[in-house]
């Protein structure tokens, strides 16, 4: 018999994407069990919020398979995938709110566009939502008229309106002080444990991926450096996992030649001798 908590909610098979002609990603293989809360770290172009939206299912990928609650979402209609978004939820990174509505009506957005209810059913389920993120008497409110904090909560409550069993988040704590991203991980726990969703977390944020994550999984450069429990993340001998958890920066070694034929077409042998490139020291600045 299958054991359900081993079951993985998400599989992601020898993921290859393009952006134009660059590989992003390298071939990542990656499952997120039920339940668990699953965050994706990695530096500055390492590729995580790539692997997000594809998972998201807003990009088609050059090759490889992602399978959502077991079924393949690169091989969907539009419409079969306007309809597994109803078992999705997605908190981006600034909230995405709408500032001509209230909260109430932008937490009721997925409402209106995948359930058949009226308006007063609608207000209630906002209402409950509110609740749960501790907003409960914002809801007539602008969001101009929020705190950064708020409006994460805000786009929570939506993420989960129509208590999806799976819900990513895009950098859940960007933006904000130490005190309400330590209030948001909070939330995410008490949501995975009271709703029992399976929770993916793209996130640089090191103290909260140490406090929320069941597993991390490190990219670098479009490949898994590794994927394992905090305790293992932590122990990890691989100078490219030390240097992210300890800020140390990378010193990598530019090609001057190779940087130019990417931004210009052209090599460094056709540019013209009285160019100051490879003597930037006779330049004026």
């Amino acid at each position: 018999m299958t054991d359900p908590h081993n079951e993985s909610l998400i599989h992601v098979d020898n993921l290859v994407t393009h952006y134009a002609d660059k590989k992003i990603l390298n071939g990542i293989n990656l499952d997120v069990k039920k339940g668990e809360i699953m965050v994706i770290m990695g530096g500055s172009g390492s590729g995580k919020s790539t692997l997000l939206r594809y998972m998201l299912g807003l990009n088609k990928p050059t090759s490889g398979c992602i399978k959502l609650l077991g079924q393949d979402i690169t091989k969907m209609s539009a419409n079969e995938l306007h309809q597994m978004k109803k078992e999705i939820g997605v908190s981006f990174q600034g909230g995405a709110l709408f500032g001509s509505m209230t909260v109430s009506e932008n937490i009721q957005l997925p409402l209106t566009e995948h359930a058949n209810l009226d308006i007063n059913t609608m207000k209630i389920m906002s209402q409950m939502k509110l609740e749960v993120v501790n907003m409960a008497g914002f809801e007539d409110l602008m969001p101009s008229q929020l705190s950064g904090g708020m409006i994460k909560r805000a786009a929570l409550a939506r993420a989960i309106i129509l208590d999806p069993k799976l819900l990513f988040f895009d950098e859940p704590s960007a933006g904000l002080d130490p005190v309400v991203s330590a209030e948001l991980d909070e939330l995410i726990l008490r949501l995975r444990d009271a709703m029992g969703m399976t929770i993916v977390v793209v996130t640089h944020e090191l103290e909260s991926a140490f406090k929320i994550a069941d597993r991390i999984t490190i990219l670098d450069r479009g490949d898994i450096l590794m994927c394992g429990s905090v305790d293992e993340v932590r122990n990890s001998d691989n100078h490219r996992i030390y240097n992210l958890l300890h800020r140390k920066p990378r010193r990598d070694v530019v090609d001057v030649d190779e940087y130019l034929q990417r931004l210009t077409g052209k090599s460094l042998d056709s540019v013209p001798e009285k160019s100051n490139i490879h003597n930037p020291d006779n330049s004026r600045y």
